[in-house]
């Protein structure tokens, strides 16, 4: 049990320290005047579009609460609570990891307050990760499709050919589960693992919902990234969909300098204080500021909890 408790944020941490030792060999000609001019040439509406595609991807999530919430037929919980609580869910777990402050510990906490079960909640973290897993395998597949040279900005030795196939794998994947959902196939059975479909309403949704958050992440970075050498929003999602999969398969607070690499090694035709620049827009949007938010609201529902326990105790 111990081995398990620090085994991932051990994975973490070491992926952080190697990333950010390649990260240094690949920026080490950088400097941070050529960092400040790449921030200073953004456009002020690219910085305003930063903050809508911001606004749109929390959005999203907020979405995945919702569509979780109406699988388990708990209706009585307004859209402005499980919106907070979704929010700063993903701002914590975003920049904290799991594995120190788990999303369902945050979702567990705000959710029984509204009568929700430890079971419930366990349910609700499930669906919304395999709705976000079904964005990426929705994106990833069109992308590879459409636009087969992404894979191979990774991988230079590929068959021709690669990348179509995996987007099509992927495609298919995603029809298996929606066609499951729509002839109301029995629930799944993966070892210990059960995995039920959802009502084929709520899975059509999720088709929608589950996308639209990752196109709001990565259009973050598209918007503050230069007209000059940029590749167009469809490779830039698709580079989005690896780097952002590596950085959360890595365990990494935050994907800290795995993202980076990554995105470097995807966008090697662009220069790389453009490409630095613009994830520092996006880790100032997406995670930072959130995060400062979120904070804010954990210690104002701690109080008003404790606050509700003590006048509680008084009466009774």
């Amino acid at each position: 049990m111990q081995v398990k408790k620090y085994l991932w944020p051990t994975v973490g941490l070491l992926a952080v320290a190697f990333s950010a030792w390649l990260l240094y060999h690949e920026l080490r000609g950088l400097s941070l005047d050529e960092l400040w001019d790449s921030l200073a040439a953004i456009p002020p509406l690219h910085w305003v579009l930063c903050v809508v595609s911001t606004l749109f991807a929390y959005a999203a999530l907020a979405g995945y609460d919702r569509l979780a919430l109406k699988h388990l037929r708990r209706d009585n919980i307004g859209w402005l609570y499980l919106t907070i609580t979704s929010f700063t869910t993903y701002a914590l777990s975003h920049n904290i990891g799991a594995s120190v402050f788990s999303g369902s510990v945050v979702r567990y906490r705000a959710y029984a307050a509204k009568g929700v079960s430890a079971t419930e909640v366990g349910i609700l973290v499930a669906f919304c990760s395999f709705t976000f897993a079904l964005g990426i395998m929705i994106l990833g597949g069109i992308t590879f499709l459409f636009d087969p040279d992404v894979v191979e900005r990774f991988v230079d030795m590929l068959p021709v050919g690669t990348s179509a196939v995996s987007g099509i794998l992927l495609l298919l994947v995603v029809a298996l589960y929606l066609g499951g959902s729509l002839l109301r196939l029995k629930p799944l059975k993966i070892g210990k693992v059960v995995i039920a479909y959802p009502r084929p309403s709520i899975a059509l949704q999720q088709m929608i919902i589950g996308p639209m958050e990752i196109v709001g992440a990565a259009a973050i970075i598209y918007f503050a990234l230069p007209e000059a050498g940029n590749p167009g929003f469809l490779s830039v999602l698709g580079i989005f969909v690896i780097s952002f999969s590596l950085a959360l398969l890595s365990h990494a607070p935050g994907g800290l300098g795995v993202l980076e690499l990554a995105f470097i090694s995807g966008l090697d035709e662009m220069p790389q204080a453009d490409v630095l620049a613009a994830l520092l827009v996006f880790r100032l949007f997406y995670l930072i500021i959130p995060l400062i938010f979120a904070i804010f609201v954990v210690l104002f529902f701690e109080r008003s909890q404790l606050h509700t326990s003590n006048h509680t105790t008084s009466t009774s």
